[in-house]
């Protein structure tokens, strides 16, 4: 049995996207689910990611792949968003671990997708936003980029910006600079 609060899951989620309204009948939906796993008592990051996600209700505009290196044909062998949130939770166990992205979009998306195609949330209540985190450990009152963050952490940008799983690793290792400065939360949630 996995004791409570050992792994964090880190998720960045990509989504369809235009430079502006979305076409008629359309809707941004979830086309990468990015995760990376960290053990909080080792400090360090065990686990990287991808679960591609085939949109039912948009597709990808030339404006998405730009900005996210995703292709139509490449989302299109993913898998549907019901399997990918089943995945989350045998593989991930998202469902019982705390979990955190940058910001709050990743967790509103979720819910919003979730809620428009009857999916159960497949995330437990304890989430933390690292954005938040980050700016609060800064002094900030507002929160900045991830990368804007990378850089004012010192750190490199591994991979590619706006890929999922290259995302979710960066945000991964910002969350193990705020908790080695003892500014990230003992999050309750549940069991696991």
């Amino acid at each position: 049995m996995e004791t409570y609060g050992r792994y964090l899951n880190v998720v960045d989620v990509e989504a369809t996207c235009w430079t502006g309204r979305p076409p008629a009948g359309q809707v941004s939906e979830i086309i990468e689910i990015g995760l990376t796993v960290v053990d909080t008592q080792e400090r360090t990051r065990v686990g990287k990611h991808r679960i591609l996600v085939r949109p039912e209700h948009s597709t990808v505009s030339a404006f998405c792949t730009e900005l996210t290196g995703l292709t139509q044909e490449e989302v299109d062998t993913g898998v549907t968003f019901a399997e990918a949130c089943a995945q989350l939770r045998k593989e991930h166990r998202s469902d019982s671990r705390v979990w955190a992205s940058w910001g709050d979009y990743d967790r509103k998306q979720f819910q919003r997708q979730c809620d428009a195609g009857g999916v159960s949330y497949p995330f437990g209540s304890a989430h933390v936003n690292a954005k938040q985190q980050f700016a609060a450990a800064q002094g900030w009152t507002k929160g900045v980029g991830m990368r804007h963050a990378l850089e004012v952490a010192g750190r490199p940008l591994e991979g590619r910006h706006h890929s999922g799983a290259d995302d979710a690793w960066n945000i991964a290792a910002l969350v193990l600079d705020l908790m080695a400065g003892r500014a990230w939360p003992e999050v309750d949630g549940g069991g696991g």
